[in-house]
């Protein structure tokens, strides 16, 4: 192993040494590129992202104001521009963050903000309880912008999901309501399109109506399926998303941009930087010999601020819609091909038949466990397999699948379809590795202790 390079000496170490450092970091870390990488949902790699990439850090540039970044500002204004365009919003004001988890905090703040001007000044006070309103299944960020925020993770409403991993309106219309007899103040209902897990997407239309019955916010955390909105066959599932007041998009994942790149942006013009801007003179004078508008930095809850849009844009150049609509779309077919080979495969067990986003989730039975139907399992029993053959795959080192609990069901593993290069080969290995590394994986001590017949999977 490479544990004696990690070490920093007080003496400097010769370029030989140094190059040897780094042949050793790329032997030993992670191939997140390769095909048969699918532990998170941002997967592959893209030699055009990547060029630009290397170019970001050789300009070496901050991006708070147009004066130091005038053409990364442009190309910024070029990008949202043309994703405020297909979302179908009239105005825009849109920054990158450092990942989605920041941009859901970036929507919480907006919607507090709206709700609540006065505490920027004032702070949290008074009888004035604000609630953000979120599915069970949706991304923990949420939750965290909540406690940085002050409004507290008890002031988090999470909603019942249904079976496939939609938010429940019923569930939802009457906590609203409980939750204002209670004297709270609903402030945000959080919509996820494309679930972390599932690839479920909230009922947008629907939600929109409760938003505009209510007079709250509503924002978007399409970081996962933000994608699906360059194409034709898959845009449906954001029907109503130019209703939203917010929208999460993370092109680091569906679209295969190189970590990170990850999009807030919002149809309130002007609002980010009445909520977040503090007018510091020594960056923002309003005197400037340009239009300050170009100045984005006061916008945001940073002051420097990465180039994370010159590989997106290099990439969109590259691609165009057309070629963006192709790779994602791809996507779609190679996850409906391998949901097909899951239900056909015998000790492989689907949990939705039907799928939106190119996630397919299953459970897997090694074969002396499969005199049993899998409603027949032990739930208890059925939880340690995942863990067991992640554990073989960490140590023979050909695969990376994800796996976790959701909800009551036991672990259970989730391949999200990312990777530009795929092909139905690397998914065929899926099947075939796991089923290599479970198949000597022996039933459980107490296996004929009992039998559990209201198992629900």
């Amino acid at each position: 192993m490479m544990s004696h390079c990690l070490d920093i000496n007080p003496e400097p170490t010769d370029l030989e040494q140094i190059l040897s450092d780094c042949r050793e970091t790329l032997k030993y870390c992670v191939k997140t590129g390769h095909p048969h990488f699918f532990n998170q949902l941002s997967t592959g790699i893209d030699v055009i992202g990547m060029a630009g990439t290397w170019l970001a850090a050789s300009a070496n540039t901050n991006m708070f104001t147009y004066e130091v970044a005038p053409v990364f500002t442009l190309m910024e204004e070029v990008i949202f521009t043309h994703m405020r365009n297909l979302i179908g919003w009239q105005d825009v004001d849109a920054i990158f963050v450092p990942g989605g988890a920041l941009s859901n905090l970036y929507g919480v703040l907006l919607a507090r903000h709206h709700a609540m001007p006065e505490v920027k000044r004032a702070g949290l006070s008074g009888d004035k309880r604000p609630v953000v309103f979120t599915s069970e299944q949706s991304h923990f960020s949420i939750k965290r912008a909540a406690a940085i925020l002050g409004i507290g993770t008890d002031n988090v409403v999470f909603v019942r999901c249904l079976g496939n991993g939609k938010m429940d309106l019923q569930d939802l219309h009457e906590k609203l309501r409980a939750s204002q007899q209670a004297g709270a103040v609903p402030i945000m209902i959080n919509a996820t399109c494309g679930t972390t897990v599932l690839g479920a997407f909230d009922p947008l239309p629907e939600l929109a109506d409760l938003c505009e019955q209510y007079g709250i916010w509503l924002h978007l955390d399409a970081a996962w399926g933000g994608g699906a909105l360059l194409t034709r066959d898959y845009k449906y599932l954001f029907q109503g998303i130019e209703r939203a007041d917010s929208i999460t998009w993370n092109p680091h994942k569906m679209m295969g941009v190189p970590l990170q790149c990850s999009a807030f942006l919002t149809k309130h013009k002007g609002l980010m930087k009445m909520c977040n801007g503090m007018g510091a003179t020594y960056l923002f004078q309003t005197d400037k010999h340009y239009d300050v508008s170009y100045d984005t930095g006061d916008m945001s809850i940073q002051c420097g601020r990465h180039n994370d849009v010159l590989k997106l844009w290099l990439m969109w150049k590259a691609k165009g819609d057309l070629g963006f609509e192709e790779q994602i779309s791809k996507n779609f077919q190679l996850a409906a091909y391998f949901r097909d080979k899951v239900k056909e495969r015998a000790g492989f067990h689907l949990v939705l038949d039907k799928i939106e986003a190119p996630n397919v989730c299953f459970w897997y039975l090694p074969p002396s466990w499969r005199t049993r139907a899998i409603e027949k399992v032990k739930h208890a029993h059925l939880h340690e397999v995942a863990p067991l053959v992640k554990a073989k795959m960490m140590e023979s080192g050909g695969l990376m699948v994800q796996y976790q609990p959701l909800g009551d069901l036991p672990n259970l593993f989730r391949v999200a379809v990312s990777n530009p290069s795929l092909t139905t080969r690397d998914l065929d290995y899926i099947l075939e590795e796991i089923d290599h590394l479970g198949k000597e994986i022996p039933l459980p001590p107490d296996w004929d202790d009992e039998t559990l017949r209201d198992n629900r999977h």
